[in-house]
């Protein structure tokens, strides 16, 4: 028998709560955010952070914004210790900032808690006991009254500990652990037994953490969990109702979001997600998540590349370039239909208020990303992509022509070199290919000059190894050059497309033009771009260009 055996497993029960509001509900602004990137994140790492690290990432959790901060388990381990000591005795701690510990429901842990918060201005002490069946059962072997005895006692503990240390702003915080293995009934008959014992009031309310600390059903179950809570829990005007959800089934975002549509107030999470098993509630992805409904997430997440260089350096952990919001390539489209929608609606993009960009569901700038990161190619993207790339490295601005035409240049070195195409060489392919073509023609001068209407030029050329001079006649210098042309080559040259427009920012002497022409030559249309400081000698470039173009593709037949 196969050891992947599905039948082992049994179906999470649903709640029955057929009268839930939540599904109705529209969130419309940032719950209270908690990060426990110092303790809970900390806890799940190979190698724990060192107090450089923690001071390095407490410093970016403050600059982001948060103002509730899980800073560590000081009972549990004496780095935890000496690190809160260390925030605390250099007055490192901002005004506008509460700190919060982990502790579980036991005195001497409780003691070595409140002893190692002494002299903070403002912290929140988490206690915590686990009343899963499965704990209760399994791990504790008591009763329902054996285990609620644990978190009212630690209750009175923590009660008690406060009153020794007047001169801190307290509040206190209860987790009845493993909650989503909790029977519904139970977990609030001991959230209710705790908050007796505290006493909370609107004025000074508590906090009741309601974790998912495995994540066992779907979010919207869950959901349910946190409204029947709200609806029975005792004293709820004094009680602030948290959560803390994991990912274990990979929802432990949506979990969130939904739970906070079901009544809760208060999130707690890590930037980026880390934590124990498939990690914690990710507040980078929540708080963006509100972010791009027009809600103010009360966090700045517009340094993200900040965010993301220190989380690496201090959990020594990597950062998936898919991640939501914050991976290297979630703005970025390979795709050519992609490309060119993004390239589009990017062009219609002035004067309008409400972002509304194909594909890019947020603004990259406003994480500190540019555009150049939006449009990357490979073999599967198209010309929109490529002439994009162009545009933004070196002001070229595509007809479409021509984008047609470049965009085989690209895919064709896209698949042999079988790798992605940097902007420097989609740049370089460009010039190469269209702008230093000067074999076998290349421009030596010129003089236009113009009587009753009609256009005469004459233009000295480098022909291979020798100098020629031209000359023609026509109604505009263009079209006096393809006269000399054709004088010169005895072929039929048609212009069939012609776009020009100013290449540099800089205007006045330091403006340079760029032109692009397509030829009709013997039947085939072969593209020139050309560039200079003269719009005369660009265009005449341009058509050099598409005419030199077909000696290079076409070997052997006479120009």
């Amino acid at each position: 028998m196969s050891s992947f055996d599905y039948t082992k497993y049994r179906p999470y029960p649903t709640i029955g709560l057929k009268d839930r509001t939540w599904p109705d509900q529209v969130l419309t602004a940032a719950p209270r955010w908690c990060s426990v990137d110092l303790r809970d994140g900390n806890q799940a790492l190979i190698e724990p952070m060192n107090v450089a690290q923690k001071l390095q990432l407490f410093q970016l959790l403050v600059k982001v914004g948060f103002k509730e901060i899980e800073i560590g388990f000081p009972a549990a381990s004496k780095p935890d210790f000496d690190f809160v000591r260390h925030l605390i005795d250099n007055r490192m701690i901002p005004d506008d900032v509460t700190v919060q510990v982990l502790t579980q429901s036991r005195e001497e842990l409780i003691a070595k808690s409140f002893e190692a918060l002494a002299g903070a201005k403002r912290a929140i002490v988490h206690l915590y006991n686990s009343t899963s069946t499965t704990q209760r059962n399994d791990v504790f072997e008591l009763d329902r009254e054996g285990v609620k005895a644990i978190a009212t006692q630690g209750a009175e503990w923590v009660k008690a500990y406060a009153a020794r240390y007047p001169a801190t702003d307290w509040t206190f915080q209860y987790s009845p652990e493993s909650f989503t293995g909790t029977e519904l009934d139970y977990a609030v008959e001991v959230c209710n037994a705790v908050t007796a014992i505290w006493q909370p009031t609107p004025e000074k309310p508590c906090i009741i953490n309601l974790p998912s600390t495995v994540e066992m059903a779907t979010p919207n179950i869950y959901a349910d969990q946190i409204e029947w809570m709200c609806r029975h829990i005792a004293r709820r005007d004094a009680v602030i109702i948290s959560l803390h959800t994991h990912n274990d089934r990979g929802c432990a975002v949506a979990a969130a979001e939904l739970a906070t549509m079901a009544g809760a107030q208060r999130v707690e999470g890590t930037l980026l997600g880390n934590g124990e098993r498939t990690g914690n509630m990710d507040i980078v992805t929540m708080g963006m998540n509100l972010y791009t409904q027009g809600i103010d997430p009360r966090l700045d997440f517009s340094r993200m590349e900040e965010i993301i260089r220190t989380v690496k350096e201090c959990t020594q952990l990597p950062v998936h370039p898919r991640h939501p919001w914050a991976g290297e390539l979630v703005f970025t489209a390979f795709s050519g239909s992609h490309q060119d929608a993004i390239k589009k609606c990017l062009a219609k993009r002035p004067g309008r208020d409400a972002w509304d960009v194909a594909y890019l569901p947020v603004d990259p700038t406003d994480l500190g990303r540019s555009y150049q990161e939006v449009i990357r190619i490979n073999s599967q993207s198209g010309k929109g992509g490529v002439a994009y790339v162009l545009e933004q490295a070196q002001g070229y601005q595509l007809p479409r022509w021509l984008q047609i035409d470049f965009s085989t240049v690209v895919q064709k070195y896209a698949e042999d070199s079988e790798s992605e195409v940097a902007p420097e060489k989609i740049v370089e392919l460009f010039e190469n290919h269209y702008v230093r073509n000067a074999e076998p023609y290349e421009l030596q001068g010129y003089q236009a000059t113009r009587d009753q209407g009609a256009d005469r030029l004459t233009a000295t050329l480098r022909d291979a190894h020798r100098t020629v001079k031209l000359e023609g006649h026509a109604s505009g210098v263009v079209g006096a050059f393809v006269d000399a042309l054709e004088r010169h080559t005895g072929k039929k040259l048609v212009l069939v497309e012609y776009n020009e427009h100013t290449l540099s920012s800089a205007g006045g002497a330091h403006a340079e033009a760029v032109a692009y022409v397509q030829l009709n030559l013997d039947g085939n249309r072969y593209c020139g771009v050309g560039r200079s400081s003269d719009i005369v000698e660009a265009s005449l470039r341009a058509i050099l260009g598409a005419v030199n173009q077909r000696a290079r593709l076409a070997p052997g037949v006479a120009a």
